[in-house]
């Protein structure tokens, strides 16, 4: 069976992420370790991480997916902000192996009025330190961006050459976000800008897809702007998703839906939507 989660909240502690994602029926899950928006680093009790491990073998949820924190920044030319960055992305996967979270995804980073193959080098060489720096289980994903200046890694042959200089075993592959593929320029509201994307995976990372963030986008393709919608309502559309989900390069690939959440009702209803989908039996269409 395809696995399909929502980003859940940890709000009373992290084993509340798992119920709320039982709850919903989902059989993987995306979680924040901590406050996204802080530097703040808080060992999380050996205790609290024993029990996610045993309710996540309990529920069967797997994989687990720790988003990180957005202030991460491997692509920046200031090396005190790389220097936070590293230290925070380390303890992401000290925590990721603590609670057996299977990857921890991770934004490429940017670098505002400086060349984007310069700072492309410098996340290559943040990597390199990073593995130099420890041993994890728990594997990185490089997740594509929404192409607003100075983005480091929007487009698939960016984040390929990520890939490709990379000599860390830090890194397992990509998270494809749809909003930003979309805001990056891929209209994958069409079959054709769906079957452009897919050539340029095919060409730059074949096998390297290891997550799917599927979220709707308000903004319009090209724009560069980071604007999730509920499935359905923005640009791209019920008909684009349905291509998206039913091609054969993403048919087994988990699915984590980061859609808006502004009531309870927000998470069933997008996962209804997405069940429906797949329920339909369309096939994948051929440009």
């Amino acid at each position: 069976m395809r696995k399909i989660g929502v980003h859940t909240s940890i709000s009373g502690g992290l084993c509340k992420g798992l119920e709320r994602a039982k709850a919903l029926g989902c059989t993987t899950l995306q979680i924040f370790s901590h406050n996204p928006r802080g530097w703040s680093l808080k060992q999380r009790p050996t205790t609290e991480s024993a029990s996610f491990r045993e309710l996540k073998e309990a529920y069967g949820i797997s994989p687990v997916f720790i988003l990180t924190s957005y202030l991460i920044n491997l692509a920046t030319p200031n090396r005190l902000l790389r220097s936070k960055s590293l230290e925070m992305t380390a303890f992401e996967l000290d925590l990721a192996d603590a609670i057996g979270a299977e990857y921890v995804v991770i934004h490429p980073g940017s670098a505002s009025g400086e060349a984007p193959a310069a700072s492309r080098d410098r996340i290559i060489s943040c990597l390199s330190r990073l593995s130099r720096g420890g041993e994890w289980k728990s594997r990185l994903l490089l997740e594509n961006t929404a192409g607003r200046r100075g983005d480091a890694a929007s487009r698939i042959p960016e984040i390929a050459e990520v890939l490709a200089g990379d000599r860390s075993s830090v890194v397992s592959g990509l998270c494809i976000d749809t909003c930003h593929a979309f805001a990056a320029g891929y209209d994958i509201s069409t079959r054709e800008g769906l079957a452009l994307m897919v050539s340029e995976i095919h060409r730059y990372c074949a096998g390297k897809i290891r997550l799917l963030h599927l979220n709707d986008s308000k903004g319009n393709a090209g724009s560069g702007i980071d604007r999730h919608e509920h499935l359905g309502r923005g640009r791209i559309g019920l008909a684009g998703l349905q291509n998206i989900i039913s091609h054969p390069d993403f048919s087994d690939i988990p699915v984590i839906l980061e859609t808006p959440k502004k009531s309870e009702r927000d998470d069933p209803m997008n996962l209804k939507i997405f069940r429906a989908l797949m329920d339909s039996g369309e096939p994948y269409k051929k440009v």
